[in-house]
């Protein structure tokens, strides 16, 4: 009888033809892209740039605040697909003890940059489908920009599965992502409401338009500070969703 040889990337579950390790790389393929042609287009250096990131500081105080959440303080936080950390870093301006924050990104080389730029925070290499932390030990977890990134949608229920597992009953889902297609990149996709609320049934609470359209945002110049919070007041020019989702508090 022939031994089997085990297979050395065993088969996931698979959606639409495609294996989730398959999908993980894709991932990490086009995130390591993005570096590699430059992150200019990202840059505070732009205004408009800016104009979008303080918009969004302040939407997040404004939903936060009214949740009893503000100051951050001692709660526990995790921020999923955390990049470099800098996101994480701006939650100390709303008074989160920066030894209560933990972030997961699938880069280690981001992971490293993290540890090198903040190295008060727990950044951890890992994929968001396995979340190495016991059920129930976070108050607040993050989602920015990252559910847009998952084409599969079997590790996007992973990945949601696993966001619920971790965050406490009665604990909240800071959500920000693209609610647009964007037809120049096809390693992402628009999240819809109706998308987010299909992977987060048992959550409630309000989803709403944010932040001037980047292209547009982009090319305001010294015009930003006048002219964004006049575009960014037109729905349909607004390019994400953002909100705080609370977990169903039964257990």
């Amino acid at each position: 009888m022939r031994k089997r040889v085990p297979d050395p990337k065993p088969r996931l579950r698979v959606s639409g033809g495609r294996r989730l390790t398959d999908e993980t790389e894709r991932i990490a393929g086009a995130y390591r892209r993005y570096a590699r042609d430059g992150t200019e287009r990202w840059s505070l250096a732009n205004r408009g740039n800016r104009m979008a990131l303080r918009e969004r500081q302040r939407a997040v105080k404004a939903v936060l605040g009214p949740m009893g959440l503000l100051p951050l303080g001692a709660r526990r936080v995790l921020d999923v697909g955390c990049g470099a950390g800098a996101e994480m870093a701006r939650l100390v301006e709303l008074g989160a003890e920066p030894s209560a924050l933990t972030g997961i990104e699938l880069l280690p080389e981001r992971v490293a940059s993290a540890h090198e730029r903040f190295p008060e925070l727990d950044v951890r290499a890992g994929n968001a489908e396995h979340i190495g932390w016991p059920d129930a030990s976070f108050d607040l977890v993050l989602a920015y920009t990252v559910f847009s990134s998952i084409l599969d949608n079997v590790m996007a229920r992973n990945v949601a599965a696993e966001i619920d597992r971790v965050l406490k009953p009665g604990g909240v889902l800071l959500w920000y992502d693209f609610r647009y297609d964007n037809p120049r990149n096809p390693n992402v996709r628009k999240m819809s409401e109706s998308m987010v609320r299909s992977l987060f049934p048992a959550f409630r609470g309000e989803l709403r338009p944010i932040t001037l359209l980047p292209p547009l945002s982009r090319r305001l110049g010294v015009m930003a500070r006048m002219l964004y919070p006049a575009m960014a007041a037109l729905p349909g020019l607004r390019s994400h969703l953002l909100g705080a989702l609370v977990k169903d508090g039964h257990t």
